[in-house]
């Protein structure tokens, strides 16, 4: 935390701190929150309120791999419903909740901004677009071999 607070000197800077913070641990715990907050002297409710305003950032712990999933327009016409049906199925659980083991959570968002390869899954940084069922299942295994080949 000290190291991600060194490279900001400004409290206008805070976004930028919210979000190094939230990458590096995967979400924003209350004791950083405290931390950032004493460092910039702003008040604590403050810092909060930013956080639940903006969707990007999480109070609670997210798995190493997040799978958001589209939910807009084309996206759910397209069937984002049994992408997430599937996902739940694979990794028993539903969107806002993370695995046991913290490997993946599950989102849903209004929209990606690729409606012209609907239905889509984002996978940390990675689309996944044209999404057919019996896809799904591999795509989530390789993301599985990945961690067991470190």
């Amino acid at each position: 935390m000290d190291e991600i607070l060194s490279r900001y000197k400004k409290p206008s800077d805070v976004i930028a701190v919210l979000q190094d913070t939230q990458e590096k641990f995967s979400y924003l715990s209350e004791e950083n929150l405290r931390k950032i907050s004493q460092h910039y002297q702003i008040s604590y409710a403050y810092l909060h309120s930013i956080v639940t305003f903006y969707k990007a950032f999480s109070l609670v712990k997210k798995g190493k791999n997040v799978i958001r999933v589209c939910d807009g327009t084309a996206c759910h016409i397209k069937g984002s419903v049994k992408i997430l049906e599937e996902l739940h199925r694979l990794l028993g659980i539903n969107p806002g909740q993370t695995t046991a083991d913290e490997m993946f959570s599950v989102e849903t968002v209004a929209c990606l901004g690729v409606c012209a390869i609907a239905p889509v899954m984002l996978i940390n940084d990675k689309y996944y677009g044209n999404l057919q069922m019996g896809e799904i299942s591999g795509i989530v295994e390789s993301y599985k071999k990945q961690e067991s080949e470190k």
